[in-house]
């Protein structure tokens, strides 16, 4: 029995981006076919729809990390053997520089304040 040949394609393969191909996974979930097969009929590649689910797994896997992290900064203790300066680059676009020597809790505080008073 004759084996069947591999889609082979002459023209340029077209770049898939991030929404083009959730719809293209979204049509093959619908298909009732196996990838292989929605593959062959669509004449993709089958390598490129396993590529694109993990990738697209992964984003959400990184995008749910995120979501979980806590909102409010931690603060990690430095320490130096020279007197030095930190400095803090806060989300609100506010640059602090300030001596390592400063007390943890006045930064803290004026951290928040910092960060609350820029949403307004």
């Amino acid at each position: 029995m004759p084996r069947a040949k591999p889609h082979t394609s002459t023209t340029k393969r077209q770049r898939w981006t991030p929404e083009h191909a959730r719809a293209i996974l979204e049509k093959e979930a619908s298909s009732g076919l196996t990838a292989r097969e929605f593959a062959e009929r669509e004449r993709i590649e089958p390598s490129r729809l396993y590529y694109w689910r993990e990738r697209l797994a992964t984003d959400r896997q990184l995008a749910a990390s995120a979501a979980s992290m806590p909102e409010r900064a931690a603060f990690v203790e430095v320490r130096s053997h020279r007197p030095s300066r930190l400095e803090l680059v806060l989300r609100t676009g506010h640059v602090l520089f300030v001596p390592d020597s400063f007390d943890a809790s006045a930064l803290g505080q004026l951290v928040e304040i910092l960060e609350r008073d820029s949403e307004c």
